[in-house]
């Protein structure tokens, strides 16, 4: 999984991606998802195991998840109700917006 944080006016923006996903374009009907290079990966992105994530979900004002792996990480530590994915082709989606 790809793991990217960054600050922003609004606290830390966490995007996790499947590995593999970068500049893959998934599609539901009138739905599109591009997982840009420019979101989820670049310098600043890391390729992380389970733990990771879990740590930068926790510390995460807002996060973007694309891929089953990282989603099923995200649902079994509890910061993503399985009933909020969107499924958008043969991927996953969820955010996470956490009010601390």
């Amino acid at each position: 999984m790809l793991l990217r944080e960054r600050e922003t006016d609004r606290g830390l923006l966490v995007s996790v991606c499947d590995a593999g996903l970068l500049g893959e374009t998934f599609e539901n009907g009138e739905v599109s998802l591009t997982v840009r290079e420019s979101f989820y990966g670049g310098d600043e992105a890391e390729e992380v195991d389970a733990d990771a994530v879990v740590a930068g979900l926790q510390r995460a004002t807002v996060a973007n998840l694309v891929g089953e792996e990282c989603i099923d990480v995200a649902i079994d530590a509890g910061y993503i109700d399985e009933a909020t994915v969107i499924d958008i082709g043969e991927t996953r989606h969820a955010q996470l917006l956490n009010l601390k």
